[in-house]
């Protein structure tokens, strides 16, 4: 699909993250004061939804209003026909000679658009439930490795179902927002007893999110999962790996996963990046017939993370790599999710897993690219790192590349802050 051409001029520059292709939908404000409301991206433009809504400019589509809100929520609940009639009906709206009740209505514009410079972004939606799973293969197998040896890498069910756990929704936070580095026992090495303090092994992990825009209360296909996706979003599911280790047996994460999640502002239309579906890899083992896709469930995404230590200029890369590798589709995940009867609501967050490619250096954490801390990363400004330290800002971004424009996400990024003080050992 070609680019589509927008009478917003930004929009059309081929590095835009927000071209007419794409119209992600978020959250945002004008100023202290302003209430939040949905919003659409579009070239270096936020469109209030809101203010097209009381104009008029979505009647015959939805039934009642839905984007004087600060959340997506309600919108998502109109279901998948009215997601595909609003952003039709916006196209229309923005596109080179496209219906110009927009594009000729100065007054209309000065309510409605505002510079992304000047908007204040909102987390977009109320996250429901939050699941994350362990669908990368590299990323299962460089852990495998360090932990159980290469011989015993892989659980032996990895390969028939997308392993996932529960997490925090409580803990899930727009990009931009601090994430404080987390209290808890640290596993000693020798089976030494627990130490209490600050994590010292915090980590990033490089993920998307599936957001789940319509529900269901039993088993669903492959294909009655992709079409309850309402869009994606970049995910960094944040880590600590000392408290991790102590905690996870018997029963998996729990406070070394529930701090913090950070998403990107902008969730991405499924309808966006349909022409970037791509088969998910070779099966290594057949798997059952409920998980089997007819269309292809895996995304041509790039992404990338980038470190920046407190008071430094200079960026390091940590990590390139593409969310096309992933083993286990986000369809596949929500059919597996769904099939022994839990519920899927509207704004259920699917978490990934970590996106790791096979080469060194496409990782999507830096457990994997420090190889737990034994080789420590240079960094641009100077200095190394094995896992973050306070000060410490990290930024994911990625995108889709299509013919002369590209389907972006926005940056989703956060800095590390210190440990509350004053809490016994």
């Amino acid at each position: 699909m070609p680019l589509m051409k927008s009478w917003v001029e930004a929009a059309n520059a081929p590095d835009c993250d927000f071209p007419l292709n794409n119209l992600p939908w978020g959250v945002m404000s004008r100023g202290a004061e302003d209430e939040p409301v949905c919003c659409v991206a579009i070239g270096d433009q936020a469109l209030d939804l809101a203010a097209l809504e009381a104009a008029g400019l979505f009647a015959g589509i939805l039934a009642d209003p839905v984007f004087d809100l600060p959340f997506l929520n309600e919108f998502m609940e109109a279901g998948p026909e009215a997601w595909a009639a609003v952003r039709a009906r916006l196209q229309d709206l923005l596109a080179e000679g496209g219906d110009a009740v927009l594009a000729e209505n100065p007054t209309l514009q000065t309510q409605a658009f505002v510079p992304l410079s000047a908007a204040t972004l909102h987390l977009p939606f109320v996250v429901v439930e939050y699941t994350d799973f362990y669908a990368g293969r590299q990323h299962a197998q460089n852990v495998g490795e360090m932990f159980r040896g290469k011989e015993n890498a892989l659980p032996p069910n990895w390969l028939h179902i997308p392993i996932g756990y529960n997490g925090r929704a409580s803990s899930v936070v727009v990009s931009g927002t601090d994430i404080t580095r987390p209290l808890g026992q640290r596993k000693a090495p020798d089976d030494a007893a627990p130490s209490f303090g600050p994590s010292r092994r915090l980590d990033y992990e490089l993920e998307m999110g599936a957001v789940v825009g319509a529900a269901s209360d039993g088993p669903v296909t492959t294909a009655q999962a992709a079409e309850m996706i309402f869009g994606y979003v970049i995910l960094n599911d944040w880590s600590s790996r000392d408290i991790q280790a102590w905690e996870y047996q018997p029963l998996g994460p729990f406070q070394g996963k529930a701090f913090g999640t950070s998403i990107s502002p902008w969730v991405v239309p499924a309808a966006a990046l349909a022409p970037f579906r791509t088969p998910v890899p070779p099966r290594e083992v057949p798997i059952l017939p409920y998980l089997e896709e007819a269309t292809p469930g895996g995304l041509d995404i790039a992404l990338k993370a980038t470190l920046i230590p407190e008071g430094a200029e200079a960026a390091t890369t940590i990590c390139e790599t593409n969310y096309k590798v992933m083993y286990w589709s986000s369809a596949q995940q929500l059919t597996h999710h769904a099939v022994g009867g839990c519920p899927m609501r509207v704004g259920d967050l699917l978490g990934s897993g970590t996106i790791s490619d096979v080469p060194k250096g496409s990782w999507g954490s830096l457990l994997e690219e420090s190889w737990g801390g034994k080789t420590p990363i240079d960094l641009a400004s100077g200095g190394t790192r094995t896992f973050l330290e306070d000060g410490d800002t990290l930024t994911i971004t990625g995108y889709a590349q299509g013919d002369g424009y590209r389907i972006g996400f926005g940056a989703c990024t956060g800095a590390i802050l210190p440990a509350p003080d004053g809490y016994p050992g």
